[in-house]
């Protein structure tokens, strides 16, 4: 009788701890969950379509995982109130085109931004909202028109930004590139497209190809790169879209 008591003492004294440690796992799981950044990744079109826009969500998604940050994809607009934005440390504009927000929509995205949010811009982001000016500012300019796909060079002009620390001062890659107009002068320009290098260039020796700025109480980053579903497996243009969500999202330093 005495070992029997004796054991389910220690049953219940290892059931009690078994119990203890889950209770404690599971809230380390919850706080976890409730600190890790989280981005909205936009891909919605009301024009042309990218062939690559699956395939660019994908390699968010796996980012999103490898550097604990929370990545939501949607195409639906209607995200874009007070309550859902403030979930999120930056939002992606994936390849957007033409009009995707409506005058409410827009306003929520605005005082997003002016409460401190963040704005990444992949490629067809500079070919969205064309009557909306404070987005052509946020963005930093609108797509005017590009030749074919074909390789060009890439003049690096700051590596001390988390989207180009990784890049070569000088960086061939092939993609759609785009000739710009109502370009912000007041961006701070990371890499410059030399169009001695490529055919159908139209902006001269002064040709940004990706930039950022801190704009209206938020922070915005822009890449015209990122046309072609071969860039999303392509480790220095992954690096440099995410270097650059990264700043949209308040990180700083270079890793």
């Amino acid at each position: 009788m005495r070992k029997s008591i004796i054991l389910y003492s220690l049953l219940l004294l290892a059931c009690s701890a078994f119990s203890c440690s889950s209770e404690a796992s599971e809230q380390a799981t919850a706080t976890e969950s409730a600190q890790q950044k989280r981005i909205l990744v936009f891909s919605k079109t009301a024009g042309f379509r990218h062939e690559s826009i699956p395939a660019g969500k994908a390699a968010l998604l796996q980012l999103g995982q490898e550097y604990n940050v929370g990545v939501d994809t949607t195409e639906n607009a209607a995200y874009f109130t007070a309550d859902s934005l403030k979930k999120y440390a930056a939002v992606v504009f994936l390849n957007t085109t033409k009009d995707v927000l409506d005058e409410t929509q827009q306003e929520a995205f605005k005082q997003y931004i002016q409460s401190g949010g963040g704005f990444a811009g992949v490629h067809a982001a500079s070919d969205t909202e064309y009557d909306w000016p404070w987005y052509n500012q946020l963005v930093g300019a609108y797509f005017t028109s590009h030749p074919e796909v074909q390789k060009a060079a890439i003049d690096v002009l700051d590596k001390d930004h988390l989207s180009t620390s990784h890049l070569p001062d000088r960086w061939e890659h092939t993609d759609e590139w785009y000739n710009f107009k109502s370009m912000n002068p007041k961006v701070h320009v990371l890499a410059n497209l030399d169009e001695r290098s490529y055919k159908g260039g139209e902006n001269g020796e002064n040709h940004p190809i990706a930039w950022y700025h801190e704009f209206d109480g938020g922070r915005a980053f822009y890449t015209a790169l990122g046309h072609t579903k071969e860039s999303y497996s392509d480790t220095l243009f992954l690096r440099h879209m995410w270097g650059g969500i990264r700043y949209a999202m308040g990180e700083s330093s270079p890793q």
